[in-house]
C-alpha cells in the first residue's frame, strides 16, 4: 500500500513527483525540439550544397569545346542543337546524358544576350527561369556562383545551378584581358526527394526521440522516487511529531546537503520547544505547589486568629489575663501574616519585572555598617568578620543587604544560642566578589540540598513555623543574586555547620 501510494503521487499535479517529472520531462522535450530543428536546417543546408556541387563539377567536367559548339544557329550540323528530331542524337546529351550528368536534371543554355534555351528535360518537367536581366548580372559575376531554390511554373521548389562557360581569350586577340564569358549554363533539378529524405531522418529522430524519452521515463521513475526518499523520512517524522511526540528527531545525514541542513534546523526548533514545554510545565506545577503553599501558609495563622475571636466572644474578652494573651497571639499571627505576604509579593516583583539599579560601591564598607545590626540579631552566639577592604563591585545595596540578612538569620536559626558561631566573608576572587555566611549549627543532610532553594520548602517545619519561617528566605535570595547576574552556592556537613557562598561579577 505505501508503494501504490507513492506511486498515485505521480499523478498527482500538486505533488513535488509530479512537478519533478513534468518539468523535466518539459525540458527534455524542449531540448530533442530544438536538436531536431538545429539538425534539420544544418542537414538541409549540407544537402543542397553537396548536390549543387556535385553538378557544378559534372558541368565544369565537360569538354569547352562542347559548349562552343553549341553556340551556333542550331542547324543539322550542330551537335548540340541539331533539329527537335535528332534531338536523341546529340553528343554528350542523348544516351551519354545519361551517364555524364544527374538523372532527372534539367539543363539550359544562356547566350551572352541573355537569351534562355531550353537543352535537356526529362519527363517533360518544367524548369525555372529567370529575367533576362539576372542572366546577364550572373555573367558579370567573377566569383563562383551560388545556388539557388526558384519555384517553377507549378510552384515546385527546384535546385538551380548555374556554370559561366568562357569563350576565346581577349589576348589572343590582341586584347590585354583574360578570357570573356559567352555564356551560362543552368542545371536544375527537384528539390522533394532531397526533402523526402531530410522527413525520413525527422521522423526517424521523432521516433527515437519518443522512445528514448519512454524509456528515459520509466528508468527515471524509480531514480526520482528513491531521491525523494529522504522527503518522504521527513514527513513520517512530522506525523509521528504532530502526535504529540517531541522527542521524535529527524534523520541527520540522509546523502543530501539540503534535506540534512533542513532536519538540522527542524531538529533544533524541536529541541527549543521541547525545553520551552518543559519549562512551561515545570512553571506550572511550581505555581500550582506555590498557591498550595501559600494558602497553607496563610491559612494556618488566620486559623490561629479566628480560634482566639471565637474564644473571646464566648467571654474571654471579660477576663483580662485571658484577653491580653489572646491579643499577643493574634498579634503574632497578623505579623506573620504580614511577613508573609511582603515576601510574596517581592518573590511576584522579583519574577514579573525587576526594578533595582546596580551602582559601583565598596561592599566591606557597607557590611560594616550592618556589624552592629548583625550582632545584635546573633544575640550570644559568636559573630566574626572578615573583610576584605576596598572590595568594589556593581551591586543594589538594598537588595545585598537583604541577602546577608536573609543568610545570616538562617544561620542564626540553626545554630545554639550560647555555643553557635556565626562568621561573615567578603573576599575578592578573579571572577568576581564572594560573600560567605558560615556556621557551626546541626548542617543539613544531602537529600535536601537540591531542594534547598525550592520556594516554601523546609527541613523542619515546626522548627520554622516556630521561628516564624515560611520557607522564602532562601528563595528570595537565590533570585537576587541571579537578578545580578551571580549565584548561590551551599556547603553543608551534618553535625559540623553550613557555608553560602554568593558569588557576585566581577566589574567590566
Amino acid at each position: 500500500m505505501k508503494r501504490k501510494s507513492r506511486f498515485a503521487d505521480l499523478f498527482v499535479t500538486g505533488s513535488l513527483k509530479f512537478q519533478l517529472l513534468s518539468r523535466t520531462l518539459l525540458v527534455l522535450s524542449v531540448l530533442l525540439l530544438l536538436i531536431g530543428v538545429f539538425q534539420y536546417v544544418v542537414m538541409q543546408r549540407f544537402m543542397y550544397q553537396n548536390k549543387a556541387d556535385t553538378i557544378r563539377n559534372q558541368l565544369a567536367a565537360l569538354p569547352p569545346n562542347m559548349w562552343r559548339l553549341g553556340m551556333g544557329s542550331g542547324d543539322a550540323q550542330n551537335p548540340l542543337f541539331p533539329k527537335e528530331g535528332n534531338r536523341d542524337n546529340r553528343p554528350g546529351f542523348g544516351g551519354d546524358q545519361e551517364r555524364i550528368f544527374v538523372s532527372e536534371l534539367s539543363i539550359a543554355f544562356i547566350d551572352d544576350k541573355g537569351n534562355y534555351k531550353l537543352i535537356s528535360s526529362p519527363f517533360e518537367q518544367p524548369t525555372p527561369q529567370l529575367k533576362q536581366e539576372e542572366y546577364l548580372a550572373l555573367m558579370q559575376k567573377k566569383m563562383k556562383l551560388d545556388h539557388r531554390i526558384i519555384k517553377d511554373e507549378k510552384g515546385n521548389d527546384q535546385l538551380v545551378v548555374f556554370h559561366q562557360i568562357g569563350g576565346e581569350s581577349e589576348r589572343s586577340r590582341g586584347g590585354p584581358g583574360g578570357p570573356s564569358i559567352q555564356g551560362l549554363i543552368q542545371a536544375s533539378i527537384s528539390v522533394a526527394p532531397i526533402r523526402d529524405v531530410l522527413l525520413q531522418q525527422l521522423l526517424t529522430f521523432i521516433f527515437l526521440s519518443l522512445l528514448a524519452m519512454v524509456f528515459g521515463l520509466l528508468g527515471f521513475l524509480p531514480v526520482l522516487r528513491r531521491t525523494l526518499v529522504p522527503l518522504s523520512n521527513m514527513v513520517e517524522t512530522v506525523k509521528q511529531i504532530d502526535a504529540g511526540n517531541l522527542n521524535e528527531r529527524f534523520p541527520a545525514h540522509q546523502g543530501q546537503v539540503e534535506v540534512d541542513r533542513l532536519a538540522a534546523s527542524f531538529n533544533g526548533m524541536l529541541k527549543r520547544l521541547e525545553v520551552s514545554f518543559e519549562a512551561e510545565k515545570e512553571a506550572k506545577e511550581q505555581m500550582r505547589r506555590f498557591a498550595a503553599d501559600a494558602s497553607h501558609e496563610l491559612r494556618t495563622p488566620l486559623t490561629s486568629i479566628h480560634g482566639f475571636l471565637e474564644v473571646l466572644l464566648r467571654g474571654a474578652y471579660q477576663q483580662p489575663e485571658q484577653l491580653l494573651k489572646a491579643l499577643k497571639s493574634m498579634h503574632g499571627e497578623s505579623v506573620r501574616i504580614n511577613k508573609l505576604v511582603e515576601d510574596l509579593l517581592l518573590l511576584a516583583r522579583l519574577d514579573r519585572s525587576p526594578t533595582f539599579q546596580k551602582t559601583e560601591g565598596v561592599l566591606d564598607e557597607m557590611l560594616h555598617e550592618m556589624e552592629p545590626q548583625l550582632r545584635l540579631l546573633a544575640g550570644d552566639r559568636t559573630v566574626t568578620f572578615n573583610l576584605e577592604p576596598q572590595t568594589r563591585c556593581l551591586y543594589d545595596p538594598d537588595k545585598i543587604k537583604q541577602v546577608v540578612l536573609n543568610l545570616f538569620h538562617n544561620a542564626v536559626q540553626h545554630t545554639h544560642p550560647v555555643t553557635g558561631q556565626v562568621g561573615l566573608t567578603l573576599a575578592q576572587t578573579p571572577s568576581g566578589v564572594e560573600i560567605t555566611v558560615h556556621d557551626n549549627g546541626e548542617g543539613i543532610a544531602p537529600e535536601h540540598l537540591p531542594h534547598l532553594f525550592d520556594r516554601f520548602y523546609r527541613i523542619d517545619t515546626s522548627r520554622a513555623r516556630r521561628s516564624g519561617g515560611a520557607g522564602l528566605g532562601l528563595s528570595i535570595t537565590h533570585s537576587i543574586a541571579q537578578l545580578h547576574g551571580g549565584s548561590i552556592e551551599v556547603d553543608s556537613v551534618v553535625g559540623e555547620g553550613t557555608t553560602f557562598k554568593v558569588l557576585l561579577p566581577a566589574m567590566k
